[in-house]
């Protein structure tokens, strides 16, 4: 049950691979989990359930490799490794500060980390512990983002907590118009018509189906995903 002052019980809190790179060009930043795993357990400190899917981007991308002329299933297998390299950091990083976490895999994997099995993973939230999940949906041709749209609507979260370099949804690049429109609300149907791609098209349906709301928030800014665990109106509402 969470505490006065959380807008939710059970969120999932979806990390792209860049984000982790901090000022460097690939792997991850020490600093930039320092911080994130700070914030995540003023989160967990409200009362409210935290599962985290990252992707693997800083490491390796699987649709780059595939356009390189690599066969796409082998590509999005070696991405599927690169996010559960990611899931170790994080994990590590959350339980230096002293909150229990747990890796689970869509890729079996004994000796690393936990093979997804959903009613295990609500129980470890149940009991206070961060998940990550890792490897995606464990299958080709699938991106993290819909890897987050499944696990979050498998876990009954409340919302997808979507992290990225901006401050919201805008109808152009912020870093390249300097006059575009940052939208506060959108609907599933406005963000597929608009091709925003905030998400990808199978993630946003996947949401609209099963009625999961979304918000993209900026993450590089200290205290948003408190702010945005608290319902703060911080970034852009899809739903």
């Amino acid at each position: 049950m969470a505490n006065s002052g959380a807008a939710y019980t059970r969120i999932l809190l979806k990390l792209s691979g860049e984000a982790l790179m901090g000022d460097g060009a690939y792997g991850v930043s020490p600093t930039v989990v320092e911080r994130i795993a700070g914030e995540i357990k003023q989160v967990v400190a409200l009362g409210i359930e935290v599962a985290v899917v990252v992707g693997g981007g800083n490491i390796f991308r699987g649709v780059a490799g595939a356009a390189e002329g690599m066969d796409r299933t082998s590509a999005d297998y070696m991405g599927m490794l690169a996010t559960v390299m990611n899931a170790l950091a994080l994990q590590d990083g959350f339980e230096r500060i002293d909150l229990v976490t747990r890796v689970m895999s869509g890729l079996e994997m004994p000796r690393v980390a936990e093979p997804f099995i959903r009613r295990r993973a609500m129980r470890h939230l149940e009991k206070g512990r961060v998940v990550i999940f890792a490897a995606g949906t464990g299958n080709p041709y699938f991106t993290t983002d819909t890897a987050g749209a499944l696990r979050a609507i498998e876990i009954g979260a409340d919302v997808i907590l979507k992290a990225t370099k901006v401050d919201g949804i805008y109808d152009a690049d912020p870093m390249k118009v300097p006059d575009a429109k940052r939208y506060d609300t959108l609907t599933y149907n406005e963000c597929l018509a608009r091709d925003l791609r905030v998400m990808d098209a199978t993630a946003i349906s996947l949401c609209r189906e099963n009625r999961m709301p979304i918000v993209v928030f900026k993450l590089h800014e200290a205290g948003n995903i408190v702010r945005v665990a608290r319902g703060q109106g911080v970034g852009t509402r899809i739903g």
